[in-house]
């Protein structure tokens, strides 16, 4: 996906499809990438991360860390996913605090890193990948928007 500076609007008929659609965005980004996960409660935020992870050949159960607020997941070849959920932490200097050392760690590890809740924060990181998941219908509609730069 670097190199395409286009937004994306995806259709999401069910759950699998947003899977799907987490898995193909395993293959795109890199390691060491964010991607911020937008969206009400029940959205697909977290189905998303388990298509990541399943595509990164995680094979332990991803769950939302909202009660952990983290949590860190390694391939068997090495790759790490580390997925953070925000929603507990309602000042925004707590969430930028865990954020920054969440991304401190996940680039010391090449990991790809989802964010759950990132309006917590109080700027978004200008090179993260957003992916806003709202209802359509019977599914969902993904809007996927590159980085600032």
């Amino acid at each position: 996906m670097p190199g395409n500076a286009a937004i994306r609007t995806i259709h999401l008929v069910d759950a699998e499809a947003t899977r799907a659609l987490g898995a193909s965005l395993a293959s795109q980004l890199g390691g060491g990438e964010v991607l911020l996960l937008k969206g009400n409660l029940g959205a697909g935020k977290t189905c998303l991360v388990q298509g990541l992870a399943a595509a990164m050949g995680i094979e332990e159960p991803v769950t939302s860390p909202t009660f952990a607020l983290a949590q860190h997941y390694r391939a068997p070849d090495g790759r790490a996913l580390v997925h953070l959920d925000l929603y507990r932490l309602e000042l925004p200097p707590s969430a930028d605090e865990l954020f920054h050392q969440e991304r401190e760690e996940a680039e010391a590890l090449g990991a790809l890193m989802a964010v759950e809740w990132p309006e917590r924060m109080s700027h978004a990181p200008p090179d993260a990948w957003t992916l806003h998941l709202e209802p359509d219908g019977e599914g969902r509609r993904g809007r996927l928007i590159p980085p600032a730069d």
